[in-house]
């Protein structure tokens, strides 16, 4: 029997909670409480941190000091191509997107509000944008109170952790209460909205792919480098054709 698109509310766990590997952009989602979490490569780790610290490493690093802190209310993305460990004292959540080299970023702490418009009121900020058109990529949604959200769907796996805050996910399943520790996931074309009533609601979100970013033909370094008043994205006698590895 088919299976239905499904949307997933659930409380955080360590370990495994979900794995979309036999998709386009495969991808398997881990939560992680007081305790060790290990996965094997090659792929990028894109993460959050809910409570207290996280030492994330790429086991294939031989230099010495490749580890990386991950403190409470702040993101991180590790490639790895052997294997990747998370080693916490607090709780959080990661995705990995498989058979992808993303760059190694800390960032955070995550602001109370989005910088982008969005749609019902709510706003969005790109915590870490795609390199390139096509790859993966994490965000802020801020929902105000007050806000009940179009029913809709995404063309790709969605995976989400309240931060702060509190609401409701609609779902075909019914209204799913939503707070901090709470996580969403969503398979691929999942009927979902989300409502907030008298509190506000911010959380963080992994997509596995994008469709919009820098491409070759079209990134600010080469829109903005000008020969003679013209853009060189416009002069194919200066343009790189190959990228030295």
């Amino acid at each position: 029997m088919e299976r239905k698109p499904a949307a997933l509310v659930v409380d955080l766990q360590h370990g495994l909670l979900q794995s979309f590997e036999n998709t386009d952009h495969p991808s398997t989602v881990y939560g992680f409480r007081n305790g060790s979490v290990q996965v094997d490569g090659p792929g990028t780790l894109y993460g959050f941190m809910l409570k207290g610290y996280a030492t994330v490493m790429a086991i294939d690093d031989v230099v010495p000091g490749k580890s990386r802190v991950v403190k409470e209310g702040e993101y991180f993305s590790v490639p790895f191509a052997r294997a990747a460990q998370v080693k916490t004292a607090g709780e959080g959540y990661f995705a990995v997107r498989h058979e992808y080299k993303g760059l190694p970023c800390i960032g955070g702490p995550v602001e109370d509000c989005g910088r982008l418009k969005y749609i019902d009121g709510c706003s969005d900020t790109l915590l870490i944008g795609p390199p390139v058109l096509g790859d993966p990529c994490m965000n802020l949604l801020h929902f105000p109170a007050g806000i009940k959200q179009t029913l809709h769907t995404h063309p790709t796996i969605r995976a989400g952790l309240i931060f702060s805050g509190r609401g409701l996910c609609h779902t075909e399943a019914g209204p799913q209460p939503l707070s901090p520790g709470r996580m969403f996931i969503l398979f691929p074309d999942a009927v979902h909205g989300f409502e907030t009533m008298d509190d506000h609601m911010t959380l963080v979100v992994y997509h596995p792919d994008t469709d919009t970013g820098p491409s070759h033909d079209d990134h600010p370094m080469l829109n903005r480098t000008m020969v003679e008043g013209e853009s060189a994205r416009h002069i194919d006698a200066i343009r790189t054709q190959q990228i030295a590895s």
